[in-house]
């Protein structure tokens, strides 16, 4: 279902008519933020390519924040809960919450945290959302819906004291306005029956739902006939069952495939044997479908992620290469004017690199003696560099464990005992990864969960955590990438690791020296086997592994 208005309806409001509407932020002149607001909540995929553009391109920190929170409420709506939970964080980065012009969509952020953790089941942290975006509200409507999303949380998590003081202090505010009154009633009463379940909620039940269709609310009717259906279930079954189709008539009416797969659960418990199959059928195609829609939703906003990156690196690549030609000409006219001095010049470079050239052979010739310990040694203190590199303060405690950790390990080439860690795995190739990431490099990684190494065996993460160090170690060193793209998949039992870069490529005529070596022995030892494509730029390596 995709509402016609410009705020997007909350989930939950459509299943359990318990929450608030999704808040947004307010409209600010900027040519491609208004782009993506034209497609917004009509063509979520467009509209969520410009705000990914504004996200990547723009220099004010509001238009950043608003794109992110545009980007975080269009994949909560289409199930990404993670990846919207991951936008508006972002976005809170963006904004003061000391200046007035960014406390709206503060506002809209932490509102739209607390639905997605609602919806997450992470009820403490929802209450603290919503409370934060109390702060920001100015308006009694406003308030109404997040003082509304706080009484539900309360509720889902069985605190109904909690959740009854809050609407009754509802109702006495909503009297004025038909449809809100109705909501706080409907869910008052439902809240005063969980908590017990000789509480005679019908009447005020009924009530609601007079209101509602007196003034035509098709959402609120949902609402309150899957409220009447739960409350009849037990005291009279016929009536659960009336409501509970008349709940499936209207969310069929609404085209929403959420609550119509809600009605259908309620129908399958209630109905008679002989009834069943067709309901089942329908509510096994729609599940499906909802996942099937969630999954491809999520590849989508991460493939226009990646390609919006790749762009921005392709463009940042063009200025430098127009930045060198300047720079060529510059020095041509600078060696006709000066010649004599260059000359000079030149004589005093040749001398120098004919001594950097006889440092670098007895560097070649020491290094063809450490090979064999390449993986332990070299790969660990090039990630050591790279931390001192790029994180702007390493703490030293840390720097010394990581140093006597490699010491240690190098001790003994030969017997390298494999040691149980106590970080997650997924967790740590997600450390590894990144470690690479810098101002010139963007990491991105897709499906590296905890469900696809749990069936993995220790000593093939092992192997597996050094096959991608050294992928990262000769990206950093040598393809010149600007992005790096790594995915993670399982099928047919067999775990697959694309790695795509688009660096300066390698020749498929080039002899792999010991490190490549190392890897290839690595690979083969878990039974695993790799391809490498050779694109018109960059390069892709594809490996794959049986998890038993």
């Amino acid at each position: 279902m995709r509402p016609s208005s410009v705020i997007l309806p909350i989930f939950l409001f459509g299943l359990l008519a318990c929450t608030s509407n999704r808040r947004h932020p307010q409209r600010i002149s900027a040519p491609t933020l208004e782009k993506g607001e034209s497609y917004f909540n009509k063509n979520n995929d467009s509209a969520f390519y410009y705000f990914n553009l504004v996200a990547t391109t723009a220099t004010d920190s509001l238009e950043i924040a608003m794109a992110y929170t545009y980007m975080g409420i269009i994949q909560a709506y289409e199930g990404d809960q993670y990846g919207g939970q991951e936008s508006l964080l972002k976005s809170l980065a963006y904004l003061n919450e000391h200046k007035k012009k960014d406390q709206e969509c503060l506002c809209s952020n932490y509102h739209e945290l607390g639905n997605i953790c609602l919806d997450l089941k992470n009820y403490e942290a929802a209450i603290d959302y919503y409370r934060k975006a109390l702060k920001y509200i100015d308006e009694t409507g406003d308030e109404t819906i997040a003082l509304n999303g706080i009484a539900l949380t309360y509720q889902k998590k069985g605190d109904y004291d909690q959740a009854i003081d809050i609407y009754k202090s509802l109702l006495a505010k909503s009297k004025d306005r038909k449809r809100e009154y109705a909501r706080v009633l409907s869910n008052y009463a439902k809240t005063k029956w969980l908590k017990d379940s000789t509480y005679p909620a019908g009447p005020e039940l009924q009530r609601a739902l007079q209101i509602r269709r007196d003034s035509n609310d098709i959402r609120g009717l949902n609402a309150s006939y899957a409220h009447l259906s739960d409350y009849y279930s037990l005291s009279a079954p016929d009536s659960a069952l009336y409501y509970a189709g008349k709940r499936y008539d209207v969310a069929r009416e609404m085209n929403s495939p959420d609550d119509e797969v809600e009605a259908l659960s309620k129908l399958i418990t209630l109905s008679p044997a002989n009834l069943l199959k067709p309901y089942f059928v329908r509510y096994q195609y729609l599940t499906d479908s909802i996942q099937t829609a969630k999954n491809a939703a999520k590849n989508q906003f991460a493939l226009i992620r990646y390609e919006a990156a790749k762009n921005k690196a392709d463009n940042l690549q063009l200025q430098k290469d127009n930045a060198q030609r300047k720079t060529q000409l510059a020095l041509t006219i600078l060696f006709f004017t000066i010649a004599g001095f260059v000359l000079v010049v030149r004589y005093r470079r040749r001398r120098q690199q004919i001594e950097f050239a006889s440092r670098q052979a007895i560097q070649e010739h020491q290094l063809k003696t450490s090979q064999k310990v390449h993986d332990v040694v070299a790969n660990g203190l090039y990630r050591i560099m790279t931390d001192l590199e790029y994180k702007p303060a390493l703490d030293k405690e840390v720097l010394i464990d990581k140093i006597e950790e490699l010491y240690e390990r190098s001790r003994d080439i030969s017997y390298e005992p494999s040691t149980t860690s106590s970080v997650p795995f997924h967790d740590k190739i997600e450390d590894l990864l990144e470690s690479f990431a810098s101002e010139r490099i963007k990491v991105l990684i897709f499906g590296n969960s905890a469900a696809l190494w749990d069936r993995v065996n220790a000593q093939t993460q092992h192997e597996v955590e050094h096959v991608l160090q050294e992928l990262m170690v000769n990206m950093k060193k040598h393809s010149q990438a600007s992005s790096v793209l790594i995915k993670f998949e399982c099928q047919n039992d067999q775990v697959q690791i694309h790695y795509t870069d688009d660096g300066i490529g390698i020749s498929p005529q080039v002899t792999y020296g010991n490190g490549w070596r190392n890897t290839e022995n690595r690979i083969k030892k878990i039974g695993g086997k790799y391809t490498f494509e050779h694109p018109e730029r960059g390069l892709k390596i594809h490996i794959s592994f049986p998890i038993a």
